[in-house]
């Protein structure tokens, strides 16, 4: 019998199982590092299906599934965190807790792979080696891949596969493209420092939001004039923090901001690109300014010989329409920060069901997706690892 019937006889034993945990993760939202409820339900899992587990990052769990030969070893990544967002839709299952929502499929991440361990268990005849069952905390910007790593998660790893559920799929179709795929994400602090004064009298202050407004203009021509076009970056400056009156010119003012590049040679000359505008800029002004620059998560480049694996897998599994093509994305996603100790690929599953629903962004109060998705990604998730084993 061949792998696809296996995997497919396998899957229909457990749509339900894959459903009712991700329902049951979406009833118990829990932002990065604080994810200790979701981290239970997590290892009393592993133990039901005896699976090995330990702890990794304060709240991150790894389940470790050997053969009874040795060989080589696989990673599959899910992430846990949920996000400080108010849930809109009235389901069964809504988040218990207020103002905080799995809106990103963090929930359908980990059933999926939670899933894929009761089907690998079954087919632990089927291949040789160490297949590593990675659920991370703090995906959503508390450097929970990094944490992780740290720890030693990718210890003697080989090769790792992840899935993110994707909203603008429909259900039933996969990319897994080999090259970049989400961007580098990278945060920053611009703090200004001006003079304050009465806003009749501009003549004898240094009004900070003259400069910050300033900056915020000056630091685009970078992206248009000074970087190749045929290089994307984004510099996004999200908030501009200044004043307390009318009638008051600000004395300070703070900008936060986000870049994102697919190049990892450009993402390391643009904090001393900003810094050199920044500078010209509040001496222009007669004020001063210092920046704050954080790396973040580095892109997400497939590798072309997992992205190939994944290909076959959507195939043998959906069949050749199964296959999507999504043009990269400014997204981040840490899973980046495993693809530098290992090859990865990560894969981008479709959710999209506009006879179930309305459909809504990820990060979206009214964010959903078809559970009928769930079941495809854990399909996906074993036979990557079986095939990477091969």
């Amino acid at each position: 019998m061949d792998k696809y019937i296996t995997i497919k006889e396998i899957s229909e034993k457990y749509k339900d199982y894959a459903v009712k945990m991700r329902r049951t993760f979406h009833q118990i939202p829990e932002i990065r590092h604080q994810e200790y409820n979701t981290s239970k339900i997590i290892k009393q899992q592993l133990t039901d299906m005896s699976i090995d587990w330990y702890e990794y990052a304060g709240t991150g769990v790894m389940g470790i599934i050997k053969s009874n030969n040795p060989g080589k070893v696989i990673a599959l990544r899910a992430d846990m965190d949920a996000l400080e967002v108010q849930e809109n839709v009235n389901l069964d299952y809504k988040s218990k807790t207020n103002g905080l929502m799995h809106a990103c499929g963090h929930d359908g991440h980990m059933a999926m792979l939670l899933t894929a361990a009761r089907m690998l268990i079954e087919t632990k005849h089927e291949f040789n080696g160490t297949i590593k069952l990675i659920f991370q905390p703090a995906e959503e910007g508390g450097n929970g891949a990094h944490k992780m790593i740290e720890e030693g998660v990718m210890k003697d790893v080989e090769g790792i596969f992840g899935i993110h559920l994707w909203p603008d799929l429909n259900t039933g179709k996969v990319s897994a493209e080999s090259g970049p795929r989400l961007a580098s994400a990278d945060f920053f602090d611009i703090d200004i420092k001006g003079f304050s004064g009465h806003g009749s009298m501009p003549h004898k202050c240094i009004d900070s939001v003259v400069v910050g407004s300033a900056i915020v203009n000056n630091i685009q021509a970078l992206v248009s004039r000074e970087i190749n076009p045929l290089d994307p970056v984004v510099i996004t400056i999200g908030t501009f923090q200044s004043g307390t009156r009318n009638n008051i010119i600000a004395s300070d003012a703070k900008l936060t901001g986000t870049t994102r590049t697919f190049s990892n040679e450009l993402r390391q000359q643009i904090p001393s690109m900003m810094e050199r505008v920044i500078k010209s800029t509040v001496q222009a002004h007669k004020a001063e300014a210092v920046l704050k620059y954080y790396f973040g998560s580095p892109p997400v480049i497939n590798d072309i010989h997992l992205s190939h694996i994944a290909q076959n897998a959507i195939v043998n599994i959906l069949g050749e329409e199964g296959i999507a093509n999504v043009e990269k994305t400014m997204g981040g996603e840490d899973f980046s920060e495993y693809t530098k100790e290992a090859p990865g690929a990560m894969m981008l599953v479709g959710t999209r069901n506009d006879a179930k629903f309305e459909n809504y962004p990820l990060h979206h109060g009214s964010f959903q997706i078809d559970e009928d998705s769930l079941i495809i990604g854990a399909c996906l998730y074993m036979k990557c690892a079986l095939d990477f084993l091969k």
